[in-house]
């Protein structure tokens, strides 16, 4: 089985494309003055903002101190894109290579830091990294208020994660399962998902109504969706939620997924506005 994986997110700031790529490139040792979860970044080997330079990255994750030992890989100064390769350090504790790259662009208001961690694990039972996803989400934030400070910017609460899974079964077989028949997910993966029941409408059709129950961090939840759009050729269905726990957080939430037939690779994403 293959243990390949991609995770994605968009993270809607105030400040320009110009300033955070000049920090994530030229000045990243300045987290370590605004983040709560960086607590310092230092140059072991090299120039800051220069190729093949190596920096450790000393951070906080769950409550833990963790080092990476980073290479910068690749700096594109036209495209705001910076790419390191972690060499050493805890993350390679349970990953056997795992790469970061940042991506700044610009926007009418403010930019958008797209984060990609391209990752292989070193086995099937490590979880994707949506903690250090969550980590690289906060330090952006937290960088973006010290960028903008003073300049009476609105919070931006508009977001993006994606995630590539790379599975054995083919696309139409994973299609089939979201479009027709996930009411049998609950037998496939029972600890996560304990119900899904269509109260309006009917399976595989654009329009009806999916109530799923699940469980999230140990809780009993819900959620209702309506099925938005459902694209065969392109094995895509994407659901929008209406009603349920996460809610309580986010305004509102889109769900898609595509299964996509080369290298046996799936992939989810999320729209969410807080």
């Amino acid at each position: 089985m293959s243990h390949f994986g991609k995770v994605e997110t968009d993270v809607h700031i105030n400040a320009s494309a110009e300033k955070f790529h000049e920090v994530m490139s030229s000045k990243p040792h300045h987290f370590g003055n605004v983040s709560s979860v960086v607590n310092s970044v230092e140059m072991h080997e090299g120039d800051w903002g220069k190729m093949d330079s190596i920096q450790l990255w000393n951070y906080v994750q769950d409550g833990k101190a963790c080092v990476a030992k980073v290479v910068n890989e690749a700096i594109d100064p036209a495209k705001k894109l910076i790419t390191f390769k972690v060499i050493e350090g805890d993350v390679l504790d349970h990953y056997k290579t795992f790469k970061a790259t940042i991506q700044v662009s610009p926007k009418e208001k403010g930019s958008v830091v797209h984060w990609i961690f391209e990752y292989e694990k070193l086995h099937a039972q490590i979880p994707n990294p949506h903690t250090l996803m969550q980590l690289a989400t906060t330090m952006s934030r937290e960088m973006d208020a010290h960028l903008s400070e003073g300049e009476g910017h609105e919070d931006q609460l508009l977001g993006k994660v994606e995630v590539d899974v790379h599975i054995n079964a083919s696309a139409e077989k994973f299609h089939e399962i979201f479009i027709t028949k996930f009411h049998e997910v609950p037998n496939i993966s029972p600890n996560n998902v304990k119900n899904s029941t269509i109260v309006e409408g009917e399976w595989g059709k654009e329009g009806s109504i999916v109530v799923i129950h699940y469980v999230h961090h140990g809780k009993n939840c819900v959620a209702k969706h309506v099925i938005e759009v459902i694209d065969p050729t392109n094995n895509l269905i994407t659901y929008r939620l209406i009603d349920g726990d996460l809610l309580n957080d986010y305004k509102s939430v889109k769900i898609t997924f595509q299964a996509t037939p080369n290298d046996k690779k799936k992939f989810g994403s999320c729209d969410c506005g807080i």
